[in-house]
């Protein structure tokens, strides 16, 4: 019987790709998407895939849907990779861009997970890996609360890992560079370029990049990794 997975933010760039990857390699994927309808349908021709429409800020939302999803499936694995951004001078960053990006960012990832966990926790198996940000990591200009959010993340994925560890469910982190989708696209080429210019592999990352990562996280061949921060930024100079 296939392994089920959540996946959050599954319309769009890095969700979408992790989706996708993970549904060929034969997991029964569940989306969650806040909107682009159109997109979620279009995933779900993959027969592996099931979408749902759901603002993970809002807990009564995330608990009646996963009542509904853990009435006919046991989680294997949960992805927070959901996530908003917004460029600005910290000076120009308002109180709802605050509490939209930390709420988007780190509250929905506390509610997903917080959903989800009794029913691994009862199994005695499972992963959790949250995508954040190599802001996260080291800070990014102009994206203070974005790097705020992200590195709460981290912080959250690492105590979690110690709880979890005795219940056998291993959790990190994977921290992407620049990568190539639309929180970029008001990017002139020239940006991009430079950009590219500031890493080791002269080039912008691709979803599949953080995929194959997850992919990865998710094998048996992680089955002694927890509690770790994996940075897939095409090794930023």
């Amino acid at each position: 019987m296939a392994k089920t997975v959540i996946v959050t933010g599954v319309t769009r760039g890095i969700g979408k790709q992790i989706a996708l990857s993970l549904a060929d390699e034969g997991y029964f994927v569940i989306g969650f998407y806040k909107n682009s309808e159109k997109n979620a349908k279009e995933l779900e021709k993959n027969s592996n895939i099931k979408t749902y429409k759901c603002d993970i800020t809002d807990s009564k939302q995330v608990e009646k849907i996963a009542e509904e999803i853990l009435k006919n499936n046991n989680i294997y694995a949960i992805i927070n990779n959901a996530g908003v951004a917004k460029t600005s001078l910290f000076c120009d960053v308002s109180e709802q861009d605050f509490d939209n990006i930390m709420n988007t960012n780190v509250k929905g990832a506390f509610l997903v997970t917080k959903a989800f966990l009794p029913n691994m926790i009862s199994k005695k198996a499972g992963r959790i890996v949250n995508i954040s940000s190599i802001w996260g990591v080291c800070g990014g200009s102009c994206e203070v609360v974005y790097s705020a959010s992200k590195s709460a993340v981290i912080g959250m994925s690492k105590a979690l890992s110690r709880e979890l560890g005795p219940s056998n469910i291993t959790v990190n982190c994977i921290a992407p560079g620049v990568i190539e989708t639309d929180m970029i696209s008001n990017l002139s080429v020239e940006d991009k370029k430079a950009l590219a210019n500031d890493t080791s592999l002269q080039r912008i990352g691709t979803p599949k990049d953080i995929s194959g990562v997850v992919s990865f996280l998710l094998s048996e061949n992680a089955d002694f990794i927890t509690g770790q921060v994996i940075t897939v930024d095409g090794g930023l100079i």
